[in-house]
């Protein structure tokens, strides 16, 4: 092998530099004069009018992306592949938490009843029914560290437990994210 087949030699074309830029280069006071900008603008009411709808239309797109569960507008506390499968598996599962607002309501109308016995029930039952949901809330949290940490390793499970107490508690046509799943979908 000869030291011409190994590299090829180079053509005149690409020796070349070009020769001119095509214009002459402007001077500095002319960069500046093309760079100048009023620091207010000469509608005010027109531009103010302009950055509301350009907030709104922004605001819009992280709404939406938000509900339907997009990383980038999420925020930082809902981010992350484990917070994913937290949501995904909460929303998959009925959970007898999400029962907790709207009974609520009917103990703040059960208050109203003028039978002090009554109301004495009501109180027992929604602190009764309190607690099956603290459980059941401590049930799942256990349930998605052990699948957490079987997906992910022992030592990268994030701390989850404030989150799927607060994602169970909510109605779930209410969370946000909305959920991504039907009921029964369980998360791989």
């Amino acid at each position: 092998m000869t030291a011409s087949n190994s590299a090829p030699e180079p053509t005149e074309a690409s020796n070349q530099k070009p020769t001119s830029k095509g214009a002459p280069t402007p001077s500095r006071a002319q960069q500046e004069a093309a760079r100048k900008r009023p620091l207010v603008p000469s509608d005010r009411k027109a531009a103010a009018r302009a950055a509301r709808e350009q907030q709104a239309a922004a605001r819009e797109r992280a709404r939406i992306g938000m509900a339907s569960g997009d990383e980038r507008y999420l925020p930082v506390r809902e981010r992350g592949p484990q917070k994913k499968y937290v949501r995904d598996y909460v929303d998959a599962r009925f959970s007898i938490a999400e029962l907790v607002i709207p009974l609520m309501v009917v103990v703040i109308f059960g208050q109203l009843i003028p039978d002090i016995n009554l109301q004495v029930i009501i109180t027992l039952a929604m602190w009764a029914f309190l607690l099956l949901a603290v459980i059941d809330v401590i049930v799942i949290t256990q349930l998605l560290r052990r699948r957490l940490a079987a997906k992910y390793g022992k030592g990268n499970v994030e701390k989850i437990g404030w989150y799927t107490f607060m994602r169970a508690i909510q109605l779930r046509p209410l969370r946000l994210p909305k959920p991504q799943i039907g009921r029964g979908q369980f998360p791989e």
